[in-house]
Order: C-alpha cells, then structure tokens, then sequence
C-alpha cells in the first residue's frame, strides 16, 4: 500500500496554535482544521463582544486557514462546535448560518467544562479539498 501525502497548513492571517498542534493538516483531499477560537490574529486576545463576537472572530479564523489550504467554507462536511454555554447554541447558530447559507455541514455542539484562554466557542472542522457536487 502507497503512504498518502501529508501537509502541515499554517497561515499568518489566523492565530497561530497555541500548544503542540497545527493549524490544519491535510491529508489526501481531507483537510483536517484544528479548533478555532475567537483571537483576534493581530492582538493574540479574545475578541469583546460576547459570544457571537468571538464565533464569528473563530469562523473568520477558519476561513483564512482553509484558504491556506486551497478551499473555503463551501468544502467543509463537518463541524463541532464546543460552548461553554449550551444555552448560547441560539447566538451561535445566528452567526453560523451567516458562515454557512447551504448544503449546512454535519455538524455535533457539546458543552464543556472549559475552553482555551477562557473563550466561549471553539470550532474545528473537516473540509475536502476539489469541486464538490451535489446529489
């Protein structure tokens, strides 16, 4: 069996990780992005304004990674998102939808315990990388 091509995906123009991870790794045409939170790329902090601020700071976050990688939110298949809040699933979703309008991608919302750097959302995805139709 042939080994399948690893790339490492990092862009100035999303935070950089903040502990022993990538920002994205692909594989074959799977593109893999590690949780997002809302940092603001320039500053290094959480973006004010609650928790629809920092989901759309975490999604503006994704889409520079997955144009690093060579695609955009219309490749993602999945997502999860992680609250600190359940009750804050509503607001997040007011944003979200804003991000992704059609063909929504599966997609898991858990609450826990805690998140990085005390933010209120965090979001990772799963993309693929080519044209993709609908059937």
């Amino acid at each position: 069996m042939s080994a399948l091509g690893r790339k490492i995906v990092f862009t100035t123009s999303a935070p950089a990780a903040i502990g022993p991870y990538s920002q994205a790794v692909v594989v074959d045409r799977t593109v893999y992005v590690s949780g997002q939170i809302g940092m603001d790329v320039a500053s290094g902090q959480l973006v004010d304004g609650g928790v629809q601020a920092q989901t759309k700071q975490a999604l503006s976050n994704m889409g520079e990674i997955l144009r690093a990688a060579g695609c955009d939110y219309s490749n993602v298949v999945k997502t999860t998102v992680l609250l600190k809040d359940i009750n804050d699933f509503n607001s997040v979703n007011d944003i979200y939808k804003t991000f992704f309008s059609t063909n929504f991608p599966a997609r898991a919302a858990y609450q826990v315990a805690a998140l990085p750097r005390g933010a209120l959302v965090e979001i990772e995805a799963i993309a693929v990388l080519g044209p993709l139709s609908d059937s």
